[in-house]
C-alpha cells in the first residue's frame, strides 16, 4: 500500500512538473504550491486507514505534520519574500520528517518535498527581465 502511494505521489509530481513546463502558468510557483498541498493531503487521505492501524491516536500527527509544513507556502505566499522562505522551512521539515519516519509512511511524503524546493528555487532565480 505505502508503495503504491510513494509511486503514486511521484506520477502526481511528474505531471505537476510537465504542466507547469508546457502551459507556463502566469505564476507557476504558486500552481506548484498548491500542488504540493494536493498531493500531501491525497497521500494522507490514502494512507490514513493503514497508520490508524498501525499506530493509533498518533497517526493524527504523524500525518499531520506534513500537512501543516505543506500548508505554510500557500499561506506565506501573501507576503511575497516570506513565500521563498516558508518553500525552504515546509520542504525541510518535510524531508526531515519522511526521514524519521523511515521507510514506512514518510517515503511517500519526499516527493511534495520536491514540488516545494522547485518553488524556492524558482523564488530566488532571476526573472526574465525587460529590456531597458
Amino acid at each position: 500500500m505505502i508503495g503504491l502511494v510513494t509511486v503514486g505521489a511521484i506520477a502526481a509530481v511528474l505531471l505537476v512538473g510537465v504542466l507547469v513546463l508546457v502551459r507556463k502558468p502566469a505564476d507557476p510557483r504558486r500552481v506548484v504550491r498548491w500542488s504540493a498541498l494536493t498531493i500531501t493531503v491525497l497521500v494522507v487521505a490514502a494512507l490514513t486507514p493503514y497508520t490508524v492501524d498501525d499506530s493509533g491516536a498518533a497517526a493524527s500527527y504523524l500525518l499531520g505534520v506534513p500537512v501543516v509544513a505543506a500548508l505554510l507556502p500557500v499561506l506565506a505566499q501573501r507576503w511575497g519574500r516570506l513565500a521563498g522562505v516558508a518553500d525552504v522551512v515546509a520542504a525541510v521539515v518535510i524531508i526531515g520528517w519522511g526521514l524519521l519516519l523511515g521507510l514506512g509512511i514518510g517515503g511517500a511524503f519526499l516527493p511534495a518535498a520536491v514540488l516545494l524546493i522547485a518553488s524556492a528555487v524558482g523564488t530566488w532565480s532571476p526573472r526574465p527581465g525587460t529590456t531597458t
